[in-house]
């Protein structure tokens, strides 16, 4: 029955209604009847979500944006579920804050050898060695990185163990997610708003959470390089490689997607290492990583052998030579070795364009030790590869550097071997007839020497692929001129571009490349808006956040 009221309201709506309205009305009154019944009675279809009375604070660490993206996209989420929570640079987090918190989580990347983010370095170290009492706070924290490395996810780890040994607990377990890590922040944001729920006027009840580790799929091939070149011309301070990779079964990637290799340690380097340490059996090092030992691994060699290893980079075999350390067990030099990590080189074909093939663009990493030159391991193991040999590789499939729908227009900023995805973008673009406009930015030392695919560049231009170009060569010219400079110049059509929709993509150098590219797209925006800088970095990380800017960088 319904009451007076109600049923004043329905007499009234009916008396003024057609008779099209009254059967409509009919029909929309079934389908929610129908409705009800699937859902099993009137009583669920009014049940209200209990409000949630913690405001967490999500504090990320990252060096690609990943990190950043992750939080900015959970922030979002609890804000859509009445959440209230705020987001915050590790960097921009001072450590005292911590006792005043109720609910913290940690968003944190793993770079290198297993190390935090060069912005959260120093939360880490300040935490480590400070006087915090967190016993009122409960934290979790989500790790972010790649599985192929020794070392998975050893930040979010450390950061894990640190945060207990200062009396916080645990609000869920700590979650490790790889390089495919949608589906697992997913999950993690899903047992967060549980762990919420059941947290009620308490903060003492510890949720365990379910979220289980996404794995990547990484499926191995086994290839051959079928051609191999190099794209400098003669007299050039660079070596870099053009090189296609074929297989006999179908290689399956997509523009943006990258290349594993795990070189293999040269023979007479391991032998002498093993011999130098008394061992005739080098079987041990074959796995281990004695090439461009960083500064870290380096001080764990200068304890090993009570010696001063000044310096920041070197090979095992350097060390050994130049130092003559005392012998120890070769078991104990092996203890501070790591496994040999996979190299990813960015691809530089498009499957749809280069059937059957898989193409890089490698620069043979080198360096100085003494004023003797060196090479890094991958770099070089690619560059002497034999052709038709057996070569094992995976796809590191990376979805956060695609491209937009076709209509969309992009500009891509890749100076050096930061090419290399772009390549593939213009090739798919090409030959699927995608509409939206490409612009490049392309720089490199010297125009005559150093112009990766110049032939097929300028073709792209004369075919219209290639809507605007333009180039940096820093040395060709007293004043270098990088691709960061040619941004400026170009500020008008640039935020033109930016205001009509378009994408943007930087591949390449991490440091100090992308950040001045970054900082010279702030200054564009805010020159050309009339904006303030902090405004115009509201404006690119919105841009970041609807995955409209995207980096990939090293």
């Amino acid at each position: 029955m319904l009451s007076e009221t109600k049923l004043s309201l329905l007499q009234q709506l009916v008396q003024n209604a057609t008779t099209e309205e009254i059967i409509w009305t009919k029909g929309y009154l079934a389908g929610f009847l129908d409705r009800v019944e699937l859902l099993g009675g009137i009583a669920e279809t009014n049940t209200v979500v209990p409000s949630v009375a913690v405001k967490p604070i999500i504090v990320y660490g990252t060096e690609t944006g990943n990190s950043k993206k992750v939080a900015s996209n959970l922030l979002a989420a609890f804000k859509k579920n009445k959440i209230q929570a705020k987001a915050i640079d590790v960097f921009q987090y001072d450590v005292t804050k911590l006792e005043k918190e109720n609910v913290i989580l940690f968003v944190m990347s793993t770079q290198g050898e297993g190390e935090f983010p060069q912005n959260a370095v120093a939360f880490y170290e300040n935490l480590k060695v400070s006087n915090v009492n967190l016993k009122n706070v409960s934290y979790a924290v989500l790790g972010l990185g790649d599985s192929s490395y020794p070392l998975f996810c050893n930040a979010g780890i450390l950061l894990d163990e640190v945060l207990a040994e200062k009396g916080a607990k645990q609000l869920l377990s700590l979650v490790k997610a790889d390089v495919d890590f949608a589906e697992t922040v997913s999950n993690w944001e899903a047992d967060l708003q549980k762990a919420f729920q059941n947290i009620g006027s308490s903060l003492s009840n510890e949720v365990k959470s379910t979220t289980a580790t996404t794995t990547s799929h990484k499926k191995n091939y086994v290839g051959k390089i079928s051609h191999k070149v190099v794209l400098n011309d003669r007299d050039s301070n660079k070596e870099t490689y053009h090189i296609e990779i074929e297989s006999e079964d179908e290689i399956s990637y997509e523009p943006g997607d990258a290349l594993g290799v795990f070189p293999k340690n040269k023979e007479e380097e391991i032998q002498a290492v093993a011999t130098y340490f008394g061992e005739e059996n080098n079987s041990i090092l074959i796995d281990k990583n004695i090439r461009g030992l960083s500064k870290k691994s380096l001080d764990g060699f200068s304890n090993l052998f009570e010696i001063e290893i000044k310096e920041e980079k070197a090979n095992l075999l350097d060390v050994i030579q130049k130092y003559q350390p005392k012998k120890v067990k070769l078991e104990e030099v092996i203890g501070l070795l790591l496994p040999i990590a996979p190299r990813l080189y960015s691809i530089s074909s498009s499957s749809e364009a280069h059937d059957g093939q898989v193409h890089l663009t490698v620069n043979v990493n080198k360096f100085k030790v003494d004023n003797e030159e060196k090479t890094g391991l991958t770099s070089e193991f690619l560059a002497d590869f034999p052709l038709d040999e057996p070569l094992e590789f995976y796809i590191h499939k990376n979805q956060n550097f695609r491209l937009p729908k076709d209509e969309t227009d992009i500009i891509m900023i890749g100076p050096g071997t930061g090419i290399a995805p772009f390549r593939s973008f213009l090739a798919e673009r090409d030959v699927t007839g995608a509409e939206g406009k490409n612009w490049l930015f392309f720089g490199e030392q010297h125009f005559v020497l150093d112009f990766y695919y110049q032939t097929e560049i300028q073709e792209w231009l004369t075919t219209g692929v290639l809507s605007k170009l333009d180039t940096a060569f820093s040395r060709d010219q007293e004043q270098k001129i990088y691709v960061q400079d040619r941004i400026r110049e170009k500020a008008k059509e640039f935020n033109s571009w930016l205001e009509n929709g378009a994408s943007i993509y930087i591949c390449g150098q991490k440091n100090p490349m992308s950040q001045d590219v970054e900082n010279a797209i702030v200054e564009v925006i805010s020159k050309e808006r009339n904006i303030s800088e902090s405004e115009a970095q509201q404006v690119l990380d919105e841009l970041e956040n609807q995955g409209k800017y995207q980096k990939d960088v090293y």
